[in-house]
């Protein structure tokens, strides 16, 4: 028997989402001539890129982009390396689901070589399953589900499509 999936945000609604969630970031860096956007690989880089865009259309602020990719399932393997200087940068660190906070947590340890000004975590989706002490500042949908439920980013490289819970 197939799992059922429902559909939580189908296209338009993400983009109204981020839209929305590019406009708090403004909001939170509009004192910043820099921002560096780290974006999780591989939904949360696409998040990035499209927030990104949206921040160019309505801000002066210099983005930068940075791909993080780690072992989400062991962290401690193949450690990763930001070879940017963010000494004095507000950084955003953006990933596509928040579950635990295991991800988001470990996402912050490259970041943590330097002493940026600011770190503001932004996820699509918020699911408040927390077992590490992490919360995304800038949240697109809050969704409280069951441990045994998933939510899926589906993605086409460029754009996450639909968001579905199963």
């Amino acid at each position: 028997m197939e799992n059922a999936r429902t559909l939580i945000l189908g296209a338009e609604q993400i983009e109204w989402k981020l839209q929305r969630m590019a406009y708090q970031i403004w909001e939170q860096n509009v004192d910043q001539k820099e921002l560096t956007i780290i974006g999780i690989a591989d939904n949360g880089l696409v998040l990035a890129q499209n927030i990104a865009e949206k921040l160019r259309k309505i801000s002066s602020l210099n983005i930068s982009i940075i791909k993080l990719a780690f072992n989400k399932m062991e962290p401690l393997t193949d450690l990763p390396d930001i070879a940017e200087d963010l000494n004095g940068k507000s950084v955003v660190i953006i990933d596509d689901v928040a579950n635990s906070g295991k991800v988001l947590l470990y996402a912050l340890r490259p970041v943590m070589q330097y002493i940026p000004s600011k770190i503001i975590m932004a996820v699509l989706v918020d699911r408040k399953h927390k077992s590490y002490p992490i919360y995304p500042d800038i949240v697109g949908q809050s969704l409280s589900t069951t441990l045994q439920e998933n939510i899926r980013c589906e993605s086409d490289g460029t754009t996450i499509k639909a968001v579905y819970l199963d």
